[in-house]
């Protein structure tokens, strides 16, 4: 079975994505996560789902798309699965920041020229 979801820009998939290629609900996959209130980022188990390491309580959960492949095979019997990773879409909002960057990264290359020729 081959499915195609949506992820971050680094690759992660969300909680969102997680529940269609389970085919579980949201409460489901949380249950199903490696998570503890008091304790950030738990050692690895492999009889749960494992999410990517986290900085700070309040992120949302992230899993890799090899990590929900294997609990779905190997925790939860579901036959072999292949996850297409779909990389999100160029919106004008992002064409807009790249521009802004590339923007303020030739002024920063401007400045520091002039930094350099008066010394």
């Amino acid at each position: 079975m081959t499915l195609e979801v949506a992820t971050d820009a680094n690759g992660l998939m969300p909680i969102e994505s997680v529940q269609k290629v389970l085919n579980r609900s949201r409460a489901s996959v949380y249950r199903y996560a490696n998570t503890d209130p008091k304790v950030l980022n738990l050692k690895h188990d492999p009889q749960k789902l494992n999410p990517e390491y986290r900085k700070h309580k309040d992120e949302p959960l992230l899993f890799h798309p090899n990590e929900v492949a294997r609990f779905a095979k190997d925790v939860l019997g579901i036959q072999p699965i292949t996850i297409e990773v779909k990389q999100p879409t160029e919106t004008l909002t992002h064409e807009l920041l790249h521009a802004i960057l590339m923007e303020l990264k030739d002024i920063h290359q401007l400045l520091q020229a002039h930094e350099n020729a008066k010394a």
